[in-house]
């Protein structure tokens, strides 16, 4: 009896680090919802609600919860972020069809691809966070706002500040992979053709009499 077909190892490595990364943009994501909650809920029932939420069943909850708002994050960051992202492109590649093209070629170099799957792996981190840093900083202001402690405007301030900045940061990293990424598939593509050999052109045939 034969075994079943077992995925390859480059196929395999793609989707964990697929999965991984939309789990790391899901677990900020998931926390800004849960301190968004405490928010509505109060600190009361907040208080009552902390043994159920160390449990095995409420972790597995989060794990999946963190997944499917990982994917919500990632394509609402992509729908945001792509008029900004088409106009970098143009840079490097002023048409679509230049940039398919160099996309194409790409595929024939694994080396070069890897490379460029884990520079966009690190530009879609980078973009959720943005987006993620936004909603944690607006979602623990407003669970704080729930609580009465010393020094509250002080510290909410420096939470903002500090969000606030931290999301900027997100957003420069993006940009920066971005472009550095565009521009490096330009240059390799094209050097890459460049060093391709020229196919050789058959002999001329004698002229007729």
């Amino acid at each position: 009896m034969s075994s079943s077909p077992q995925p390859e190892p480059p196929a395999l490595v793609a989707a964990t680090a697929m999965f991984i990364e939309v789990l790391v943009v899901g677990i900020g994501a998931l926390t800004a919802a849960v301190l968004l909650l405490i928010a509505l809920i109060g600190p009361a029932t907040t208080a009552r609600l902390t043994p159920v939420a160390g449990s095995s069943a409420a972790a597995g909850v989060g794990l999946a919860a963190a997944y499917a708002l990982g994917i919500l994050i990632d394509r609402a960051a992509d729908a945001a972020l792509t008029p900004h992202r088409r106009r970098l492109r143009t840079h490097s590649f002023p048409s679509d069809a230049g940039y398919a093209q160099a996309r194409l070629q790409l595929a024939d170099f694994p080396v070069l691809a890897a490379r460029a799957d884990y520079a966009r792996s690190r530009m879609r981190i980078c973009r959720g966070w943005a987006l993620n840093t936004l909603a944690l900083t607006i979602a623990a202001d407003l669970a704080m706002l729930r609580y009465s402690f010393e020094h509250r405007s002080l510290i909410l301030g420096a939470i903002t500040a500090l969000g606030l900045t931290t999301a900027f940061g997100f957003y420069r990293a993006w940009r920066a992979l971005t472009v550095t990424g565009y521009r490096k598939l330009a240059e390799q593509t094209t050097t890459s053709a460049a060093n391709q050999p020229v196919p050789a052109q058959p002999p001329p045939s004698p002229a007729s009499p």
